[in-house]
């Protein structure tokens, strides 16, 4: 393919018929670069006056790992205290997860006195005697003996094995762990699941597997004169002390109605105003003014903001929920449905009005079907994200299982309860999230033929 030769004239007459193409500014020619450069620098800037790089070698990143364990798995504590005689004295956690006078299997008393722990196989134990104490790491045996009040860390203590303030601590991995001291050995056996999920340790149901539960509830002797054993079973679930079901599912759905109500409140409100607030429907300008700065207010102070405000004067509960919900909202939809309203096609209201309807007919039938797939996919929408926005105002007083969340949290040993309750949020947020879609499409459908 033979190139194109353009004469002087013909290249001057380019250059005069499109100068941008040939001249073209230096923003044209470097702007993606700077643009690159400037969001460098920026984060550069945000690096140094946060002190990332300090924050993130001064991590806890140990915790998190901890953390992270406790929400699927549980720890049974048992301690065993050496007595002045010689013998042990065995001590369980207050409200022990393995129940009133427990005997796991994993503990056992050995012939001479000493006590055993396995922590998963045989391969990995500790022996506890009152003269010192055997860890037994991958099949090798490494002897802690006790001088004065401290333990002595063995010459040949591998990795898992370190010793500060005079205690030994041996670390079996996510199995556990054990903390040697002269005075006692602190065992910290980690089991995968969540314990005692379905009944506490004082259900005459606890314990049972799935085929023995089955079979007394359907078939076994009545535990209770006055209520069958299914009933019994579901007031027991309900009750459990350890994860409080109906407390949980009660202030689940306390968040649920939060949503919902607030939401479908502020669509309410807000929709005849957005017809006051759109300037191609309303021709006074302070009404028009006025309209849009209240939306403006209301969605201005955060959602949280309104929650503590309305807590303030309601008291802790879902009703400060709601009202905080409703006044956010009002605003935000309130802008949504009159910005809708100001872009319709009039030509379907000038048909309307042509024929005699009156402004009431002229709104309904010239502008709501044009509006509707627009205010129903918004207003679904917000109503599936309040209910995760519930969860985070529940936090501060208004109820719902978002206190209930910051109450676990804030015990730092109920992360089994978090998880639990955190699978309950995205369970509903996935279930209204397909239930909002199924809504709106058939609305919208609906409204499209």
């Amino acid at each position: 393919m033979s190139a194109i030769t353009l004469s002087e004239q013909e290249r001057n007459r380019l250059h005069r018929a499109h100068p941008e193409v040939f001249h073209r500014s230096i923003w044209q020619r470097w702007g993606a670069l700077l643009l690159v450069l400037g969001a460098l620098g920026y984060l550069a800037y945000c690096w140094s006056f946060f002190d990332v790089g300090q924050k993130l070698s001064e991590g806890k990143w140990e915790r998190a790992s901890i953390y992270m364990a406790d929400w699927i798995s549980w720890e049974a504590q048992p301690r065993f205290r050496f007595q002045p005689d010689g013998s042990i004295q065995i001590e369980h956690q207050r409200f022990s997860p393995l129940g009133e006078n427990p005997d796991p299997d994993w503990m056992t008393t050995l012939p001479d006195g000493r006590e055993e722990v396995t922590f998963g196989s045989a391969d990995d134990r500790v022996e506890v005697a009152s003269t010192g104490v055997v860890a037994v790491l991958g099949g090798v045996a490494y002897d802690v003996a006790f001088s004065g009040e401290a333990a002595l860390l063995p010459a040949n203590a591998p990795a898992a094995m370190t010793e500060k303030n005079g205690r030994v601590t041996v670390d079996f991995g996510f199995a556990g762990s054990a903390e040697i001291r002269a005075t006692q050995v602190l065992i910290r056996r980690r089991f995968l699941g969540w314990e005692n999920f379905w009944f506490d340790t004082t259900s005459p149901f606890w314990g049972m597997g799935l085929p023995e539960l089955w079979t007394s509830v359907t078939t076994g002797p009545q535990i209770e004169p006055d209520r069958s054993n299914a009933s019994l079973a579901l007031h027991e679930f309900l009750t459990n002390s350890e994860w409080q079901h109906g407390d949980v599912l009660n202030k689940l759905l306390q968040t649920i109605v939060m949503a919902f109500v607030g939401t479908l409140f502020a669509a309410c409100l807000a929709f005849p105003l957005a017809f006051i607030a759109a300037r191609n429907v309303t021709n006074s300008k302070p009404a028009n003014w006025i309209t849009k700065r209240f939306f403006d207010f209301t969605r201005s102070v955060d959602m949280l903001i309104w929650a503590l405000v309305f807590t303030r004067g309601f008291g802790p509960g879902p009703l400060a929920g709601i009202a905080a919900i409703f006044v956010t909202d009002t605003g935000t939809f309130g802008k949504l449905y009159s910005e809708a309203i100001e872009n319709i096609d009039d030509k379907q209201r000038e048909g309307i009005r042509s024929v005699g309807a009156s402004p009431a007919d002229v709104n309904r039938y010239g502008i709501v079907p044009q509006i509707a797939p627009v205010v129903i996919s918004q207003t679904l929408y917000f109503w599936e994200a309040n209910i995760r926005g519930a969860t985070i105002i529940g936090a501060v007083g208004a109820g719902g299982i978002g206190l209930k969340l910051l109450e676990a949290m804030r015990t730092n040993q109920d992360w089994e309860n978090v998880a639990y309750m955190v699978v309950l949020i995205l369970g509903v947020v996935f279930l209204f999230d397909s239930l909002s879609n199924a809504i709106r499409s058939r609305l919208i459908g609906s409204a499209g033929h």
